[in-house]
C-alpha cells in the first residue's frame, strides 16, 4: 500500500469509526489496518489519531489529514471520471442505488435494457429503503422519493408520484360506502412503517381550498410497502398507497378506488440523483434508459389506473 492509499485509509477508519469495521468491510485482519495507519504516522511524523480500547479520535494533525484525504478522494474521482466522458462508449462499473420496491419494478428493467445496448459496462444495483450517503458509499446513481437533504447532490426529476385510496371490494361490502373523511378516520387502515416513521397522515383540501389532513386508525403496521397494497387486497384493512405501489390490482377489480373527489397532495416526486454535476456518460445514458421505460408526463403507473387524471383533485 502506497502513501496515498494510506491516506484514503485513515479517512475511511475515520467515517467508520473503528479499524474493525475497515477489517469488516475490506476483509483483512485488523491488525493490517492498524499497522498501515501506524506506517502513515511514521512517515508524515505525526500522530494522527488517539486510540484507546474503546474509541478513536482525532488529533488536530489528523484533522488536516482527513481534509487532504477528502480531496484526494475527489480528485481521484474527479480524474477517473473525466476519463470515462472521453470513451467512444461507456465502460467500467455503474453503481446503482434504489428503494426496493422502485428497483424491482422499473431500475431492474432498465439494467436488463441498459446491459443489452452497453455490455462493456458493468452494473451494481443496490436495493435499500434508507438513504445512502451517495459520496462516502461510492454511489454512482440513486433513485429517492423527494429531493435529497444533502445539497450538494445533483438532482433530476423522473416522475410524479401521486397518492390514492384503495379498499377491496369485500371490505366496501362489509363497511358501507365511503363517503367522508369521518368515516374514513374512523376503518381500519395499513400503514408503511419503520424506525422512526409512521406514514398514517395525508393531506388534502377541503371544499375551500384550505390544507388539511386525515389521520388513518392504525389496525396493522408494516415495514414492506408490497405489503401495505397486499393487505388491502386481503379486504381487512383499506390503505393509501402511491400510484407506482399499483400494479393490477385495480384492473383485476381486487382494489378500487375510493374518497376519489378527494383532492389529496402528491406524495413526492421520483429524482435520480448524482454527485457531480458533469457525470460520466454511462450515468447519463442510464437515466435516459430508465425515463423511456416510464415514460415522459405521465408515468407508466398511472396507466395501472383506469381514470386516474380525474380522480383526487388533479383535474379541476
Amino acid at each position: 500500500m502506497d502513501f496515498p492509499s494510506r491516506l484514503l485509509l485513515l479517512l475511511e477508519v475515520v467515517e467508520l469509526g473503528s479499524f474493525t469495521k475497515v477489517s469488516e468491510q475490506r476483509n483483512v485482519d485488523r491488525s493490517v489496518i492498524s499497522k498501515h495507519i501506524s506506517r502513515l504516522e511514521d512517515e508524515l511524523g505525526v500522530r494522527l489519531l488517539n486510540r484507546t480500547t474503546r474509541s478513536l479520535s482525532l488529533t488536530a494533525a489528523g484533522s488536516e489529514m482527513v481534509n487532504q484525504a477528502k480531496s484526494l478522494r475527489t480528485l481521484l474521482s474527479d480524474t477517473h471520471r473525466l476519463a470515462q466522458n472521453y470513451h467512444a462508449e461507456p465502460k467500467g462499473v455503474l453503481r446503482i442505488t434504489s428503494s426496493t420496491l422502485f428497483g424491482r419494478q422499473y431500475v431492474q428493467q432498465a439494467v436488463l435494457a441498459f446491459q443489452q445496448q452497453y455490455p462493456d459496462v458493468d452494473i451494481e444495483l443496490r436495493l435499500e429503503d434508507r438513504v445512502v450517503d451517495m459520496v462516502r458509499e461510492g454511489f454512482d446513481i440513486g433513485f429517492r422519493i423527494g429531493k435529497p437533504k444533502n445539497s450538494s447532490l445533483i438532482i433530476r426529476k423522473i416522475a410524479r408520484n401521486r397518492l390514492l385510496i384503495v379498499a377491496s371490494p369485500a371490505f366496501i361490502k362489509k363497511h358501507g360506502e365511503i363517503k367522508t373523511v369521518e368515516q374514513l378516520e374512523s376503518l381500519p387502515a395499513t400503514v408503511y412503517a419503520a424506525p422512526g416513521l409512521l406514514i398514517d397522515k395525508f393531506r388534502y383540501l377541503d371544499g375551500n381550498k384550505e390544507s388539511k389532513h386525515f389521520q388513518l386508525r392504525v389496525a396493522y403496521k408494516v415495514n414492506d410497502v408490497e405489503m401495505v397494497t397486499k393487505s388491502a387486497v386481503a379486504g381487512n384493512t383499506l390503505a393509501v398507497v402511491t400510484a407506482q405501489m399499483i400494479e393490477n390490482e385495480i384492473l383485476d377489480g381486487k382494489l378500487i378506488p375510493i374518497m376519489t373527489q378527494l383532492h389529496l397532495d402528491d406524495f413526492g416526486t421520483f429524482y435520480a440523483v448524482y454527485p457531480h454535476r458533469d457525470a460520466p456518460i454511462k450515468t447519463k445514458l442510464f437515466i435516459e434508459t430508465l425515463k423511456s421505460i416510464i415514460g415522459e408526463g405521465v408515468p407508466v403507473w398511472e396507466k395501472h389506473i383506469p381514470n386516474f387524471e380525474q380522480m383526487y383533485g388533479r383535474i379541476r
